[in-house]
Parts: C-alpha cells; sequence; structure tokens
C-alpha cells in the first residue's frame, strides 16, 4: 500500500472563492479510499477534501462550521487501474447560478450525476487555499494514502477553468489526452507539479 504524500503550508491565504484543481490520477487498487487532496486544520473539523471513497466514487466536498459548505458524490464509479483518469474541479462561488459554482469534470465530460449535490452558498470562502496545511496523497491522519501514480497537477489561485484548458479530445482515436503545457495563470499561491513523473 502507497505511504507518500506532499504537503506545504502556505505562508498566506489566497482567493478562497475562485481556483482550479486538475490532476492525472491512475489507481493501484479499488474498493479502498483514496486521498487525492486534502486541507484541513483545527483537527478535522475545517476540511476541504477531494477522494475516492470505499465504493469507488468521487466525492468533492468543503466542510467548515460543523456543516458541509458544499458536498458532491459521483454516481459513476472509479474502477479501472489499468487507464488514467484526469479529473478537474473548478471552483467559483461568485457565480449568481448556484450550479455554476462547483464544477467537476473527469476525463474532459463535465460529471452531472450525483447521488449527493449540495451547491455552496454565493461567495462562500472555501478552506482550501487558506494559510494552512494542505496535503496531496493523504488526509490529515495521515492515512487514506492514495495507492497509484498522478502526473501533471496543477492548482490554480484566482482562476476557475475548464477540463479543456488542461486537455483535448485526439481527433483520431477520441480519446482524451493531456495538455502538457497549458496556458493558465496561477495566482499567489497556484503550482505545478510532477510534469514529468
Amino acid at each position: 500500500m502507497a505511504s507518500t504524500k506532499l504537503q506545504k503550508t502556505f505562508s498566506s491565504a489566497g482567493n478562497r472563492k475562485t481556483f482550479t484543481f486538475s490532476v492525472w490520477i491512475k489507481r493501484g487498487s479499488v474498493s479502498s479510499q483514496a486521498v487525492i487532496l486534502d486541507s484541513n486544520y483545527s483537527g478535522g473539523a475545517n476540511e476541504h477534501r477531494l477522494f475516492i471513497d470505499n465504493d469507488d466514487i468521487l466525492e468533492y466536498y468543503d466542510y467548515s462550521s460543523s456543516a458541509y459548505q458544499f458536498r458532491y458524490k459521483t454516481n459513476r464509479k472509479l474502477r479501472d487501474v489499468n487507464g488514467w483518469y484526469h479529473i478537474v474541479c473548478s471552483v467559483d462561488t461568485t457565480q449568481g447560478t448556484a450550479g455554476d459554482r462547483v464544477k467537476i469534470y473527469i476525463n474532459g465530460v463535465q460529471e452531472t450525476s450525483f447521488s449527493t449535490a449540495q451547491n455552496p452558498s454565493q461567495n462562500h470562502d472555501c478552506i482550501l487555499n487558506n494559510d494552512q496545511l494542505h496535503q496531496i496523497g493523504t488526509k490529515n491522519t495521515g492515512a487514506a494514502f492514495f495507492d497509484g501514480s498522478m502526473s501533471h497537477i496543477h492548482f490554480v489561485d484566482g482562476t476557475a477553468y475548464q477540463a479543456s484548458t488542461f486537455g483535448s479530445t485526439d481527433s483520431t482515436t477520441g480519446e482524451w489526452q493531456i495538455n502538457t503545457s497549458p496556458s493558465v495563470t496561477y495566482g499567489t499561491n497556484g503550482f505545478f507539479i510532477l510534469k514529468d513523473g
């Protein structure tokens, strides 16, 4: 089982209303919780998490003030251990339409089928991109390590990009493929890591 993680504590908060997280993942096993992104403080009482749960569904949420501020659980199951998944979470809570505030894409297609779909309130400040611990590959307790591979991780502070910024459909095969050099503005706390492995 994997036990590798990346972590960073930002020196100051960035834009907590508008940001994008993009990652390519390849699962090493199924039917076990696998955390992709986690940010938390106060012992997990306030947290922002993207993960695959024990049932192989993707879950994305922001939790604070003893309640979920937004929460999405896909009906789709991510059980392929041979291919890569491209996941993009595009957040802009300033949007007037509630359904436009959080968009989740898998392999270039926006997810619309959810078992849980709770939208954030307008102008909600998320836990992510604050001046506290951020981790890739595990959650705050050091458990639920991601088993598999990750590549081309982008975090964009201040802009909500669509999946088409980071990938495109091959005109011959119809497969979703990576854009290795997307044109993005990373902002104050943004980064691009694991570009070459």
